[in-house]
This record gives structure tokens, C-alpha cells and sequence, in this order.
């Protein structure tokens, strides 16, 4: 059920039921924001931000996914691996941990505490790190359903366990350098677009999934990227 509203036009009566929650929250966690346990709340807000940007923002084809996942892929390394050398320091590691800020940092990262290591400290994967790959893994959703595919012969599947893959390689990275942040982007690209590829070029595939047009029936107001 919907409802029409100035400015903001159609809205569903469940958003409206659960804004005066969601903003109690919100609020709450920006307060406690410090405490011990303000990762929580951190992490509910950034899960439910990643699945909206999901729902709305869309890749029409994989053309468009190369192009994105790409310079995504490079963008990372440089920030991680190679600012240092211009500015002494990783910046993506320094705004994720909000070195020089007073403990501040920008709430653009799922944390949970390292509750084995006695010296503490958290594990971090940036919204960049899950919401661009995201955005490939949900096109394989719709190609799949589009295209009437199964579980075994469509994409979905093998780009949700790449990224498992991918995730699991970013962590070993972090064990052999001993620590140092990883760019989950130079891993997870590989193992989701480059997975899309590569069973697109065995099944003979590529060139739908390049010049992928969704059918009007199965689009959503949603936005393309």
C-alpha cells in the first residue's frame, strides 16, 4: 500500500510506520557512536545503506561493469598501495581508521571486533568493497532470471562464491603482510568480473551479457549506473 506525499510523492505506509524508528537509530548510534559497542549499530545502518543503493542503483550489461569494476580496481591500489609514496601514508587505511581525527572516521565500513586477538582492534571491509562488486553479483541475478537460467548453468551462483573466494584471498593478503590493509578491489574484481568472463566466453554468452537489455517487464523504477 502507498500513499501520496508533497515533495516525496509516492510512499509505501511501511515506510512511513518505520521512519520514526529507523531515525531513533540512527540518532542513537550517532551519540554512542564511541562506545564499545557502537560497531553494531554501525553495521545494521551500513547493511541496510548497501542493500538500498542495490535496490536502486543497477548495471544494464557488463559492459558497463567493466568499465566501473575497472577503474574501481586501479582506484583502490593507488590508495592503499601506492599513496604512500606520495603522501607518506596510506590515505584510504588513515581515513578508515580516523588516524589524526581524534578517533572520528567516516562510517563507510562494516568493523567486528577481533575478539581472539588480545591486543583488539577490528576487521574492516569498506561499502566500496561490497557495493561495486555487489552491483555485478546483482546483474547476474537479473541476467539469470531474465534469461530463464538455473542455479548450475547461470551466473549468480559462481559470482556469489567468487566473491567468497575473492574475500577469503583479501584475508590471506592481510595475514602475509602481516597486517598491512589490503585493496579488496584487486582481489574481489578478479574473482567476480573476471569469473563473468570467463563462463561467459565458455557457454558463448559474452556477447549477451555485454549487450544485455533488460525487458521492460522485469525492470523497477530503479536507476542505472
Amino acid at each position: 500500500m502507498t500513499t501520496s506525499l508533497p515533495v516525496l510523492g509516492e510512499v509505501s505506509i511501511l515506510s512511513i510506520l518505520v521512519l520514526p524508528f529507523c531515525m531513533a537509530f540512527s540518532i542513537s548510534w550517532a551519540v554512542h557512536r564511541n562506545s564499545p559497542h557502537a560497531w553494531i549499530g554501525q553495521d545494521v545502518l551500513g547493511i541496510c545503506l548497501m542493500i538500498t543503493v542495490l535496490q536502486v542503483a543497477r548495471l544494464p550489461n557488463i559492459k558497463v561493469a567493466s568499465a566501473l569494476l575497472t577503474c574501481a580496481f586501479f582506484y583502490d591500489i593507488f590508495w592503499v598501495f601506492l599513496s604512500p609514496l606520495i603522501f607518506h601514508k596510506s590515505v584510504m587505511i588513515a581515513v578508515a581508521r580516523g588516524d589524526n581525527s581524534g578517533g572520528e572516521a567516516i562510517p563507510m565500513l562494516l568493523r567486528i571486533p577481533r575478539f581472539s586477538d588480545p591486543w583488539g582492534g577490528y576487521d574492516m571491509i569498506g561499502f566500496g568493497d561490497i557495493l561495486f562488486p555487489g552491483l555485478l553479483v546483482a546483474f547476474s541475478f537479473r541476467f539469470d532470471k531474465s534469461t530463464k537460467k538455473g542455479v548450475l548453468n547461470g551466473y549468480f551462483l559462481w559470482l556469489v562464491l567468487g566473491y567468497a573466494f575473492g574475500l577469503s584471498l583479501t584475508y590471506l593478503g592481510l595475514y602475509l603482510m602481516k597486517g598491512h590493509g589490503q585493496p579488496a578491489l584487486l582481489y574481489l574484481v578478479p574473482c567476480t568480473l573476471g569469473v563473468t568472463i570467463i563462463l561467459g566466453g565458455i557457454r558463448g554468452e559474452l556477447n549477451d551479457l555485454w549487450n544485455f537489455r533488460e525487458k521492460q517487464s522485469d525492470a523497477s523504477p530503479a536507476g542505472h549506473v
